[in-house]
């Protein structure tokens, strides 16, 4: 690539240069194979199922894609959901599960479900449309999915499909997750097999108490609008709760505790159906066992905090032989606790529990927290198993480990799998090289040693003079941008050589540095807090570099880093110049309740706390240039939030620009040509307002 244009453009036509990678990886029970996800190149959104033999490095397509969707896809709206909240824009097979012993796998494609013999090959159509989340049963014998908002079990042998409850109602669903449990917590399933393949441990969902929103569609009048349970800050959640449902017809209610929020499930043959659960505080975080015979729960250990307790991934669970595993914050960070003892050291900070068999497969960070490893139990111990620097995704289980690997020393994803710690095999990756090395300078800065990324023009000479800074951070909880991943700060370059010095910061309240460090912006001190660090950053940086010009500094950023970027113009017009605020979450009143409630409380306790970190109330102190850029179709952050700000803005007689995004998502936009012009726009329009000449 030669040109800021194509460079743009093949971001955008290989989703950020990470089509082509292989996902999803599925280890046979004997080790013998692999199964994953791949599309057949770096510009192909279509996903095949593919088998590797891990004996001779062969590999099979089993599932080809583009045999099953020629054009484009048709999705039911349950899945169109289901990949906002797990931000899937990819197509073709996008998912898949496989019975215990890896015989039989169920997908869909464009809402169709078909299952695969994988000794065979052969493929099988089952459902003609409209499915969702389709699960074979351990056995292999069944074939559970959601259609219409209700679950649904298929006999693969006589092909006797039917629903396992008749329950009437719109707002009623079986075996979906709720939007809270997909968008906060992590938890996108809503039913699961036990182990002998005979019971469904299945969660229920009424949206009838819910605030109904709308998302109208105004570039097309004629179109109905969309209407969406949104549980917004203070207001009522999605009713959730669970039953046993057997195949024989029989059904056991789940006794329901004084829980609000169902966190996570898990089923496996070490144990009884583990629940965790929270109450609406978030202070408490309980794992309970359910009696299958009466749908009792026992309460087997508890979590509590003054601020909230923290949700891990993929605990609570049990070993194969009968070990509680959960994660647990004490001594300064978050521990893997296996059957009440602590495995892991204090300055270990696990990320997330990835497989639990005999032994336990988790992520974490070291005392870099720039770098995510993964390691396993082993015996009393445990054993890091990835050995060079970067960012490492694990999958698989302990004994035989795929590793997913991302680093400054190469583009893309490079896939090793590792039987017990030892390299065996590579996993090919097909990704588009972006043409673009990062230049770029890791930091820690200031007294609370901010970890922060400087990013300077490619070929850049200091006497070529300094240079206007953008910040370019997200910055609040859940996500890091200060990654040890070229691929991470490829847009970030990108910004760099279009004239400009990029920092990249990440504050107090993100991941990666342990409990104390995410409880600094507890007691409502989001807004303070996260653009504190990124202001102290700035200076500390600017103080030891000369290439940082002051006079001219601007800010952008997407979400959180939308608020921020307001945030930042609003009420340090003495600091920032500009902002870029993308899909900015303007009034958190607007915000759905379990991301808001954690950090500010409840409305209706706290409404200092919802004045003091809203932007809405800054709106007459706005002395700088603002952008604001909104996706007219966001189901997450609403378009609501920007107009809101907008009108607030007008009201006050203080001038600003408003983007609005036809048809976009709270995702980026997808499409080529506007996802290139987006970035485009916002560059021409810093350059302007920071008087940029290049």
């Amino acid at each position: 690539m030669t040109s800021d244009q194509s460079f743009l453009r093949e971001q955008a036509r290989t989703q950020r240069f990470t089509l082509g990678a292989p996902k999803e990886f599925r280890v046979a029970p004997d080790g013998s194979r692999l199964l994953f996800l791949r599309a057949e190149s770096g510009y192909d959104r279509r996903h095949s199922l593919w088998s590797l033999d891990l004996g001779t490095g062969a590999e099979t397509k089993v599932v080809d894609a583009a045999a099953l969707l020629p054009g484009e896809e048709e999705l039911p709206p349950e899945e169109r959901a289901r990949r906002e909240r797990v931000r899937e824009t990819s197509g073709g097979v996008v998912g898949y599960a496989v019975d215990d012993a890896h015989t039989v796998a169920a997908f869909t494609v464009s809402g169709t479900l078909y299952t695969v013999d994988l000794p065979a090959g052969e493929v099988t159509l089952r459902v003609d449309g409209a499915v969702v989340d389709p699960r074979p049963a351990p056995t292999g014998t069944h074939v559970a999915y959601v259609r219409d908002r209700r679950l649904r079990v298929l006999d693969l042998a006589t092909g006797a499909n039917r629903a396992l409850v008749d329950e009437e109602g719109d707002d009623i669903a079986w075996g979906l997750a709720e939007f809270v449990a997909a968008e906060e917590m992590g938890r996108t399933r809503g039913y699961w097999w036990s182990p002998d393949g005979r019971t469904l441990l299945v969660e229920r969902s009424d949206r009838a108490g819910v605030p109904k929103w709308s998302i109208a569609d105004p570039a097309n009048p004629g179109t109905p609008p969309q209407t969406v349970a949104y549980p917004a800050a203070g207001e009522a959640n999605v009713d959730v709760s669970l039953a046993l449902l057997g195949l024989d017809g029989s059904r056991v209610d789940v006794r329901r505790g004084d829980w609000e929020y169902l966190v996570a499930v898990h089923w496996s043959a070490g144990g009884p159906p583990l629940l965790a659960v929270q109450p609406r505080d978030q202070r408490r975080l309980e794992v309970h066992a359910v009696d299958t015979t009466d749908g009792s729960t026992t309460l087997l250990h508890a979590e509590t905090d003054p601020d909230w307790v923290e949700i891990v991934a993929g605990v609570p669970a049990w070993t194969d032989d009968g070990r509680l595993v959960w994660v647990s914050a004490a001594d300064g960070g978050y521990r893997l606790v296996v059957d009440g003892t602590p495995v892991t050291e204090p300055g270990l900070q696990v990320r997330s529990v990835l497989h639990v068999g005999s032994e336990v497969l988790f992520s974490a960070s070291a005392d870099d927290p720039t770098q995510i490893h993964v390691y396993r139990t082993a015996g009393d111990g445990v054993q890091r198993l990835s050995d060079v620097d970067g960012v490492h995704i694990g999958g698989g289980t302990a004994a035989v480990t795929v590793l997913s690997s991302w680093s400054m020393e190469h583009s893309g994803l490079e896939v090793s799998v590792l039987r017990d710690g030892a390299p065996v095999a590579k996993v090919a990756s097909d990704t588009v090289d972006p043409g673009l090395v990062p230049n770029i300078t890791w930091l820690t800065v200031g007294e609370r040693r901010l970890r922060a990324a400087l990013l300077l023009p490619t070929g850049y000479r200091a006497e070529d003079g300094p240079l206007p800074v953008l910040l370019d951070p997200y910055g609040g909880p859940h996500a890091q941008r200060v990654l040890r991943s070229r691929n991470a700060f490829l847009t970030s370059q990108w910004l760099a050589d279009q004239g400009f010095a990029v920092l990249v910061v990440d504050g107090r309240g993100t991941p990666g540095r342990g409990p104390a460090w995410e409880k600094e912006i507890a007691g409502g001190r989001l807004a303070e807090v996260t653009l504190a660090d990124q202001v102290d950053a700035l200076h500390a940086v600017a103080a030891e570099r000369p290439e940082l010009d002051l006079s001219r500094v601007a800010i952008r950023g997407w979400s959180y880093g939308g608020y921020l970027a307001a945030l930042a113009v609003l009420r340090r017009p003495d600091v920032f110049s500009a902002a870029v605020a993308g899909a900015p979450v303007t009034d958190w009143s607007l915000y759905d309740t379990h991301y808001t409630e954690r950090y500010l409380g409840r409305p209706r306790d706290e409404p200092e706390a919802y004045r003091r970190n809203s932007l809405l109330a800054d709106a007459a102190e706005l002395r700088r240039p603002l952008l604001l850029v909104h996706g007219l179709a966001d189901d997450n952050v609403f378009v609501a939030h920007a107009l809101r700000l907008s009108a607030a803005l007008l009201a006050a007689g203080r001038a600003h620009t408003f983007l609005p995004l036809v048809g976009a998502t709270h995702m980026t936009p997808q499409a080529e040509e506007v996802a290139e012009n987006l970035m485009r726009l916002q560059v021409e329009w810093l350059r302007r307002e920071l008087e940029v000449v290049r």
